[in-house]
């Protein structure tokens, strides 16, 4: 499995912690940035994960920002993204069973780093569990297509 991974300043302490996580997993990873806590734009990091992610370069992509909202709104901007938000185990579960999501984004300032990694670990074992819910995934997709192109 490979991931890429990012982070703004909001999100970079946590960031650093899921790497060594992913390390002794032996999961191979791309960091997008940021690397201070200096501050800077959100959607300057989470763009080139979620297209990464998008082009099949990467199977997943986990993103951290302060609240990790921004993150996650940014990331859906890219067509062929799902990512969720979760701050709690049974939605890190419930979003790769259920929405075949490929995006991870959590907030430093909302979750502690135990917490997090759980969750990070969690998402990234549980398989999607198709049937009834590849229906639903693919009505998201259809929508999706059907608003290309707007603004």
């Amino acid at each position: 499995m490979k991931v890429a991974i990012a982070a703004d300043h909001g999100g970079y302490k946590l960031k650093e912690e899921i790497k060594t996580l992913l390390t002794s997993m032996n999961i191979q990873t791309e960091d997008f940035g940021c690397s201070c806590e200096d501050s800077v734009d959100y959607p300057d990091y989470a763009l080139p994960v979620a297209e990464k992610v998008a082009a099949g370069e990467f199977d997943r992509g986990i993103l951290v920002c302060g609240t990790g909202i921004g993150m996650s709104i940014a990331a859906n901007k890219v067509p062929g993204i799902r990512c969720a938000l979760v701050h709690d185990t049974f939605s890190a579960r419930a979003t790769r069973e259920h929405n075949n999501t490929n995006v991870l984004a959590m907030g430093e300032r909302v979750i502690g780093p135990g917490l997090a990694l759980d969750i990070v670990k969690i998402w990234l074992e549980t398989e999607f569990q198709g049937g009834r819910h590849e229906r639903r995934v693919e009505k998201i997709t259809q929508i999706e297509a059907k608003h290309a192109g707007v603004k």
